[in-house]
């Protein structure tokens, strides 16, 4: 599946990395993210988390956002596994919601949530 390199890949631009946060607590796939005041991401966006785990190994996680919880903290869920991150590693707010690329390589596809793809064979 190829990954809106916006939302999740290595190359978010500078402008949108002026909307940080750090992870506050982890809860198996919900995090929870604190953010400067006035800072605070819409319900939906999409947040990055990248960096490193304590074994060196590279880290890439996309969430979104749930629910505001107050305090400017926001409530979010991975879209993958949360192994090896750990309180207070930076949240990159991405501004926009989560999103799927379109064109010749998904047309007659059914995507999952989560983007693993579904092929239906038929008559």
């Amino acid at each position: 599946m190829i990954i809106n390199p916006t939302t999740s890949g290595p190359g978010v631009s500078t402008l949108e990395k002026k909307n940080l946060g750090r992870i506050a607590q982890i809860i198996g796939p919900v995090l929870d993210v604190a953010f400067p005041p006035g800072k605070m991401p819409n319900i939906y966006n999409a947040l990055v988390v990248m960096g490193r785990d304590t074994a060196g190994q590279p880290i890439n996680v996309t969430c979104e956002v749930q629910q505001l919880l107050g305090n400017n903290r926001v409530r979010a869920v991975a879209m993958s596994a949360t192994d090896g991150l750990t309180r207070g590693m930076e949240v990159i707010d991405t501004g926009a919601p989560l999103s799927v690329p379109v064109g010749g390589a998904t047309l007659g596809r059914f995507l999952t949530c989560l983007g693993s793809q579904l092929i239906i064979w038929g008559p």
